[in-house]
């Protein structure tokens, strides 16, 4: 059997083209069970996993919880809003006491880039990074291209633009490290003030131009504003935001070409993405959440293998 070439799941960055590929392999397999009347396979049924959530999140939360249990792991649920963390526990110590239940495997979302990382040198347990401050949010960067190769075929030769707050998010890095190690072109779009110095050196495009990116693009992958990472205004308003860079229906009709739509949630409708544009036949962003359980099943049965 082709296994991972790592123990954790930390970043893209740190994965081969084949572990993507066994990854989606493997989600496919798992996306057939989902589709059965019975939904659950015994896969993990020894397997103890803590989610291990420091800052706040409703759907990739549930998305893991619902994954574990679909491959009927034990799951214990860990958040820092109701825990010792708020007494001045540090996050090595509050992991070794989780530890200590005997669990196997740690999902963990924190709001410091690295926490995993640092993590994973400490302990054990095979970590999964549920995303790490603005750094990297691998499982969504691996559903997004799943759900492009599901409705395009391959990725590879694929344009691909992600537009809006590229500077606060994790997605936006990881979808690039993703995009280009299955070869496909990557371009970002946003206003210059959402756009970090580096993002060149990444190899991608980088364009002002919404409209400009779209009939570039086949596939536009677009991204919340991140309201609550920003400590300063980066735009004068975001009437102005939706003005510029805000996508509706008619703009999408109007492109030369059908491209496809994808946004990782949740959506602040009217701001990035109007109504009848994220519902339209453009738009894959429930084949996207449907897909992120075949993912996160895929890679945590893989890890499990990996003891």
């Amino acid at each position: 059997m082709q296994e991972l070439s790592v123990r954790h799941l930390l970043g893209i960055k740190d994965i081969t083209p084949q572990d993507i590929q066994l990854i989606f392999e493997t989600a496919d397999n798992f996306k057939d069970v989902l589709n059965r009347p019975i939904k659950k396979v015994p896969s993990l049924r020894d397997i103890t996993i803590a989610n291990v959530f420091f800052e706040n999140s409703t759907r990739t939360r549930l998305s893991f919880e619902l994954a574990e249990k679909r491959l009927s792991a034990d799951v214990i649920n860990f958040s820092s809003s109701s825990s010792s963390v708020k007494k001045g526990e540090t996050l090595l110590d509050t992991v070794n006491n989780i530890l200590a239940m005997k669990v196997d495997m740690i999902v963990m979302r924190h709001s410091s880039p690295g926490a995993p990382h640092f993590l994973s040198k400490h302990i054990p347990a095979n970590i999964v990074n549920a995303g790490d401050g603005t750094h990297e949010h691998p499982t969504q960067a691996l559903l997004d291209s799943f759900s492009i190769r599901e409705r395009l075929g391959e990725v590879a030769g694929k344009k691909v633009v992600i537009i809006g707050d590229i500077l606060h998010s994790r997605v936006a890095l990881s979808n690039i490290f993703a995009l280009q190690k299955q070869g496909a072109e990557v371009m970002v779009c946003g206003p210059i003030t959402l756009l970090p110095k580096y993002i060149k050196e990444l190899g991608v495009k980088v364009e002002t131009n919404v409209r400009k990116a779209l009939e570039w693009c086949d596939v536009a992958n677009v991204l919340r504003i991140q309201l609550e990472r920003q400590q300063m205004k980066y735009f004068p308003s975001l009437r102005e935001y939706t003005l510029y860079y805000g996508i509706d229906k008619k703009m999408l009709d109007s492109l030369n070409k059908e491209i496809v739509l994808m946004h990782p949630g949740p959506i602040n409708r009217g701001v990035e993405l109007s109504s009848d544009a994220a519902d339209s036949h453009h738009s894959i962003i429930l084949s996207q959440v449907e897909n992120g359980v075949a993912v996160r099943m895929a890679v945590l049965y893989l890890l499990a293998q990996k003891g």
